[in-house]
């Protein structure tokens, strides 16, 4: 490629790199020319865009801050890394379950009841705090900032596989990948639920828009064709127990904020324990059998697990495939719906 690259530290230790163009780069725009040599920074082009235009680049030692400046045969154009800064919120001490870790990404199956981001009532004790002290120095400075990058999210009280991203490049695959929802990259998310009702058939399919419900905020509706976001949900049957209630597998073609759980509530078959869109359903709890009933009564939380997560890596290209066996609290409950299949139906 006839390239050649030059990594050094200013006086202040931040790096910087030096690429001198040949022939064959006569044209090319800075912005493309440069991420090929900073991809060993784990840098994307959005990531060098934004060096450039913040004024970080030069071309043989002139500061240029336009993205799209040209490169000739023989010029040098020199790039400066700032070293990223601290991350905001900071790091805790908080048990995390990895099931896979390499220097651009991890996947960790996170347990019920751990917020994702910090936020109102939420500062600290998050997933975000955890990973900022696991990964410590190997967060590479996504956005020039050391933080992990999320791009895809598990409700506080769902439990289940998350993909993080550690590296700039990574970040940029993987939101990518997650935007496109499995349409023309390879992605799966399989999610188990157990929901209240036995759906009339075996597998069927819920397109229905979602928004911000209109009287309460933290609340997402199904709302008209045309007023809301599209969101798809495949689901299938796994099992059906006595008392009305049943398993369901839930695949995501898209990604919104409660999707499965306001899906499923508007197909009539809300999530047990879904304290938002399932509170309605409580009275049906007099039609379990007595076994099935103790369980459903030991759940604090809705019944949703993001049982699989698969995906190809976005930089190696491996392709990877998680499953999360039921965490304690949902086999529980599904050894306490068995036993009452078991057991006579209560008549009401």
């Amino acid at each position: 490629m006839n390239r050649h690259i030059v990594k050094g530290m200013n006086a202040g230790k931040d790096a910087s790199l030096a690429i001198k163009a040949g022939p064959a780069h006569c044209g090319e725009r800075l912005d493309r020319f440069l991420p090929t040599a900073a991809a060993a920074e784990n840098l994307s082009r959005t990531r060098v865009k934004a060096l450039i235009e913040a004024g970080h680049a030069a071309i043989d030692g002139k500061m240029v801050n336009d993205p799209c400046a040209l490169m000739r045969a023989g010029q040098t154009a020199s790039l400066l890394l700032p070293l990223p800064e601290d991350p905001s919120p900071l790091g805790e001490s908080i048990p995390l379950d990895i099931v896979f870790e390499d220097g651009h990404l991890l996947v960790i199956d996170k347990p019920a009841g751990l917020v994702v981001h910090p936020s109102a009532g939420h500062a600290s004790g998050t997933l975000v705090n955890a990973l900022i002290s696991h990964c410590g120095e190997s967060l590479s400075g996504i956005g020039g900032v050391r933080r992990p990058g999320i791009v895809h999210r598990l409700d506080k009280d769902t439990s289940g596989l998350m993909a993080v991203a550690k590296s700039d490049v990574a970040h940029h695959g993987l939101a990518k990948l997650f935007a496109d929802h499995g349409r023309t990259m390879p992605l799966a998310r399989e999610y188990l639920a157990f929901v209240w009702g036995v759906p009339g058939r075996s597998s069927g399919t819920i397109d229905a828009p979602l928004a911000r419900h209109p009287s309460s905020r933290k609340k997402i509706a199904v709302v008209q064709s045309g007023h809301g976001r599209r969101a798809i949900t495949h689901w299938r049957l796994i099992a059906r127990f006595h008392g009305d209630v049943s398993l369901l597998s839930c695949s995501l073609e898209t990604g919104r904020t409660h999707q499965i759980r306001v899906h499923l509530a508007h197909l009539g078959h809300p999530v047990l324990g879904d304290p938002v869109y399932g509170s309605g359903y409580k009275s049906k709890m007099a039609c379990l059998p007595q076994a099935s009933r103790d369980g459903v009564v030991l759940l604090f939380r809705q019944a949703l697990h993001a049982e699989v997560l698969g995906f190809v890596h976005p930089v190696t290209g491996e392709e990877l495939c998680f499953k999360s066996a039921l965490p304690e609290d949902l086999q529980i409950l599904r050894d306490a719906l068995v036993r009452g299949n078991q057991s006579p139906v209560p008549r009401v």
